[in-house]
Parts: structure tokens; sequence; C-alpha cells
């Protein structure tokens, strides 16, 4: 595939820099890539839907966000139904997510509705001005935020679907014994690829059975991703609440490179198309849930479908089916095959859920 010009653009930038300042690490490149404000992936392109690189799971289906609605309204009951609430949303997307959501609650609980405080956290003006559109007839008090901790005050509603996979990772590869940084480098040839650098790693930070671990073993960790949960948590902690994270990922921490370019709904090379193609890699759930209870909180693990199970989606496929016809009922079944089956997103995402120690951890928690 040839070079596009803003690709080329950043591809030829990112060289230069690194022929004069030296090899940067796997967190730096993903960062230009993704967040370049003249030639970023997030900052410069509508990536969701068909057209586009990837389908989120609000994209597939209404019932995505319409069963994230019903857990809001579920802690919302659990934290005593107060009029000062905050229901925010990081990374929102075109705004279909809240849309159904809002959707949901306004027919079950319109006082919710008059009362919250929306807040969209959203750093793509091109983004940002899809969702004011999609949400301009819903009835809610709605702002716009570039960051968590501008968001009002009030107890805490947060919904982050695939958010935190987009969050640049700095990666170790195992080389003699040590875990050292994988940077990204120019070679001889004066193309980017993956070099080994001088730093390491706490060995304390390493999964268990590190030492056992054979050269050439990749190692990720993401202490930005860390960091947004922990303030998240503090949050919550503060001023009370509950957060859910959907993504793709591992409930275990372990090893493995799990650094991926998606282009046009294909993979590609990592180097090909610098902010063209959407970078991403494996959440490891198991360091945000512990970040959280670092922080007091309780938590919840599970996969995406048991938890849309949970929530009630077949129950709701069968209500939007009911006397339609043959077609629509095959594409709602297909729909929930694909958000909940194992071989497709079901087993794949997974669904942490954090709350304050006086909030029932709705569904996790009987």
């Amino acid at each position: 595939m040839p070079d596009l010009p803003n690709m080329s653009d950043l591809k030829q930038r990112l060289k230069r820099l690194i022929a004069t300042t030296g090899p940067i690490s796997v967190a730096d490149y993903m960062a230009a890539c993704l967040g370049d404000r003249d030639s970023g992936y997030y900052t410069t392109r509508d990536p969701f839907g068909r057209e586009g690189d990837f389908i989120t799971a609000p994209e597939i289906s209404q019932m995505f966000g319409e069963l994230i609605g019903i857990w809001c309204l579920g802690i919302w009951d659990a934290l005593g139904r107060p009029d000062n609430v905050v229901i925010c949303e990081i990374g929102p997307g075109r705004g279909t997510l809240m849309s159904d959501l809002l959707r949901t609650i306004s027919k079950l609980a319109p006082d919710l509705v008059k009362t919250a405080k929306i807040a969209m956290i959203e750093t793509s003006t091109r983004l940002a001005a899809q969702q004011r559109e999609r949400l301009a007839h819903s009835g809610a008090r709605i702002e716009w935020f570039e960051r968590f901790g501008a968001i009002p005050a009030g107890p805490l509603i947060l919904v982050a679907n695939e958010l935190f996979d987009a969050i640049p990772i700095r990666q170790f590869v195992k080389l003699q014994g040590r875990f050292v940084e994988r940077m990204v480098a120019l070679d001889a040839a004066g193309n980017l690829h993956f070099a080994s650098g001088a730093g390491g790693i706490d060995p304390a930070l390493l999964p268990k059975g590190h030492e056992h671990a054979p050269d050439g073993t990749i190692f990720e960790a993401a202490p930005a991703r860390t960091a947004l949960m922990q303030e998240i948590a503090l949050r919550i902690a503060e001023q009370r609440g509950a957060a859910l994270a959907i993504d793709y990922g591992h409930l275990e921490s372990g090893f493995g490179d799990t650094l991926q370019a998606m282009l046009k709904h294909a993979y590609d090379d990592v180097f090909a198309h610098p902010g063209e193609a959407d970078l991403t890699s494996h959440v490891d759930f198991a360091v945000l849930e512990q970040t959280a209870r670092n922080c007091g909180l309780v938590t919840g693990m599970m996969t995406q479908g048991e938890f849309l199970l949970a929530m009630g989606l077949l129950d709701r496929a069968g209500r939007l089916g009911a006397g339609r016809d043959a077609t629509f009922q095959e594409r709602i079944r297909a729909d929930v095959e694909r958000l909940a089956a194992p071989d497709q997103m079901g087993d794949l995402f997974k669904v942490l859920s954090v709350c304050d120690p006086a909030t029932r951890n709705f569904p996790f928690q009987s």
C-alpha cells in the first residue's frame, strides 16, 4: 500500500527525530502515531464503523449501549439516587454508546437525565463535533472536557469502552537474562525497526516466573494506563461512585508481544503507516484491578459475554426482535453472537468494574 500524505509526513518526521536524537520508546512511538496534532490517527480521522478501521461494540448493536445504561441505573440506585451524579464517558467515539445509554435512562429514570451532569472526555475536535451532533437532542446537560481531572464534582458513574488499549505501552525484551527496554530505531537502510535499549525494568514489576522466561520474551508495561486508573479510583474513593472499563485483554499478567496495527479491518505492520493505522495492545486487567484495590475500591472482573448476559442481553434481544420479520430477527441473533459468543468478542473482551466500598458492585456482587 503506498504511503498517504499524512502518513508519509509523520513517518519522515519520526525518522528525522530518531536520526537526530536516537531511538525512541514504544510508548513514544505509539503516542506520536495516535495523538500527533497534525497527523495522528485519532486527531485527523474517524476510525470507527465499516468505512473506518474497526467496529466497536456500540456500533454493532444498540443493545450494548442500552445494557450499559441499565448498569448506570443500577449504580445510581446503589448510590442512593443522588441528584448531583456525574455520568462520564472517556473516549466516546462517535457518541453512539452515550446516545443509546441516555435514551435508555430517559425511558426508565427521566429524573436522572434531568439532574445528572454528563461529562464527555474527548481530545479530538473532529470526534467531539460528531458527538455534539449525535447528542444534540438527548435532553441531557452535556459538557465536553479534554482531561478527566476537569470534570465536575459529585458521585461518579464512569464508562470507558475500548479506551485503555489505545493508551501507549512500554515494551521490554529479555536479553542475556535481563529485561531491557524495547526501542524504535532506524536500521542500516533507514527503515523503522525494533532495537534493544540500555534501560531496564525493576524485576519486582515483572510477572511471576520471569526468571525462567527464555531470551526474546516480551513484557509489556503501561504506566500511563495505571496512572489514569489511579486518578479515576482516587476520585471514586473520595466522592463515591463506580467505573466500568471494557476492553480486549487478559485477566492475569503475563508475557507476550500484543502490539498491533489495524488498517481497514485488517492487520498491518506497525511501522508501515504511522498515523494511518490504529495502534493498540492488550490490556492487563490484573494491573488495573490491583491499582483500584490499592485505592480502597471494591472490584470485579468477568468476560464481556458474561457481563452482557448478566445484564439481560438475551431478554433485550428477544424484545427487540418480537414481531419483526425473519431477516431482522436473524440480524439481532448475529449481533448477540458477535457481542457475547466465546469465539467472537465474548471472551476476548473483558470487563472490570470498580466502586467505593459502600456501593454494591452491580452485577459483580449480589
